[in-house]
């Protein structure tokens, strides 16, 4: 009986693995990969040169890719009429790539006529340092232009030649600069949003908070990053410490429920070494499709400074309908991500670290109810936020954002969440359990029979 009862408690335990990761093993960012963390299962699509052999992509996937150093690539999506789609292209150059502040991607959505939809893109900026940026172009109801359903085209392309772009001055049959020529993986993950149930506000809220407010206090918790959007870390609102090496780019993700609102900062601790370092430490906000809501950069010269993202509204479904995008990004609830990239120019005038990271998070507002949709959001999950840390989730609670929580009354969770206990861990123990009470219950059963 008790093995029938503990079973739904070890596929919770499997799911959250899945989602969280275990504590008990080894991960990119404990092991210190500079490498981007590809969504597991991503599947493989080539880009056309043009509309007549476009890429397949479908609302809800997630798919890799590659962009070669000159060129655009196409690819397709049908969409209903009724859908916003959101089709987020995360670039992912080589580590040793030469670039520029001004190097990047862009993203153009347009219809089967041609008409462009809508253009994003997204630049290396300040930390002149290879890192994956992300653009996302849309194709939004309710608008003039691209209304309808039927095939729509995504064109990527490369912006800038700053190192990254096409060659000068190699010499024929040598080998061009790092990452000149060499194609940049791609990350796809297109979304769609139905509309609503029935008419809203078609205005954006004139006031909201805009104040920064004072920064939290306490001792910071240790809580390294993901390598990718699909192995971002949850947060909730509390004081958390990681440590970077130039070059390293992580990611955290803080679920926000609508009426929420988001206040985050990043300080680089100080370093030995004198000299100035432009863009050394960049934290960005991304919304729960990618698309960036606030980037600031830092500038380091060894003392230890906070990188403070600029105040955003609270989470609401009529943010989309103001102008500046800080506000209109902020439109559905949802994951936001901040992402941390160290500059890999911080090398060479303060050496390779690590160097300590304070992230500080503030999650204010109350939370209310969302608007009525008419239809599903493809993933079904995009706009709903998940639980915050793995402790909290095991055991029902909130973790750090203070709300109320059930009572962790499960001793096998609460073991796991106390503990600190791998998943695999525990699933290895209690299957030993298993095993070893069974032979305990051949050997009574054996002892039990008459003899002959």
């Amino acid at each position: 009986m008790w093995r029938t009862a503990l079973l739904p408690r070890l596929c919770t335990l499997l799911a959250l693995s899945a989602l969280f990761g275990s504590p008990g093993l080894p991960t990119a960012a404990a092991a210190g990969d500079a490498s981007y963390g590809f969504a597991p299962g991503a599947r493989t699509v080539e880009g056309g040169h043009g509309t007549a052999d476009a890429g397949r992509l479908e609302p809800g996937g997630v798919y890799r890719s590659s962009l070669p150093g000159a060129g655009s690539l196409s690819y397709r999506i049908r969409l209903a009429a009724e859908d916003t789609a959101y089709v987020p292209v995360t670039a992912v150059p080589p580590a040793d790539a030469a670039v520029s502040s001004t190097d990047g991607i862009s993203v153009t959505v347009q219809d089967a006529a041609g008409m462009r939809c809508s253009f994003a893109s997204a630049r290396f900026g300040a930390a002149l340092s290879p890192h994956p940026v992300t653009a996302v172009g849309e194709r939004e109801t309710g608008r003039s232009l691209c209304q309808g359903g039927g095939t729509y085209y995504v064109i990527v392309q490369r912006l800038g030649t700053g190192g990254s772009g096409t060659t000068t001055g190699t010499t024929p049959g040598t080998t061009p600069t790092a990452g000149s020529e060499r194609p940049w993986d791609l990350e796809i993950a297109p979304a769609t949003e139905p509309r609503t149930a029935r008419a809203g506000a078609t205005t954006a809220p004139r006031t909201w908070d805009s104040a920064t407010p004072e920064p939290l206090g306490g001792t910071p918790r240790e809580r390294s990053g993901g390598t990718g959007f699909a192995s971002a870390r949850a947060l909730g609102q509390g004081v958390w410490r990681t440590e970077l090496v130039p070059g390293e780019t992580r990611f955290y993700k803080v679920p926000l429920d609508w009426g929420r609102q988001l206040h985050a900062s990043a300080e680089l601790g100080a370093a030995a070494g004198q000299g100035y370092v432009g863009g050394a430490l960049d934290l960005s906000l991304h919304n729960p499709v990618r698309g960036t809501v606030e980037d600031t950069a830092l500038g380091y010269t060894g003392i230890a400074r906070p990188a403070v993202l600029a105040p955003v509204p609270p989470v609401e479904y009529a943010n989309r309908y103001a102008v500046p995008a800080a506000v209109t990004s902020v439109r559905f609830a949802g994951d936001y991500y901040l992402v941390l990239h160290l500059s890999e120019r911080l090398t060479g005038t303060f050496g390779r670290g690590p160097f300590a990271v304070t992230l500080r998070v503030q999650v204010s507002g109350q939370a209310h109810a969302g608007p009525q949709y008419a239809g599903r959001p493809v993933p079904a999950d995009v706009f709903t936020a998940t639980g915050q840390d793995p402790a909290a989730a095991l055991t029902g609670g909130t973790g750090a954002t203070g709300g109320a929580g059930g009572g962790g009354s499960d001793p096998v969770l609460k073991l796991v969440a106390a503990g600190g206990i791998g998943t695999g861990t525990l699933l290895l123990a209690v299957l030993g359990g298993w095993t070893l009470a069974a032979r305990r219950s051949q050997t009574r059963a054996s002892a039990q029979k008459p003899t002959a």
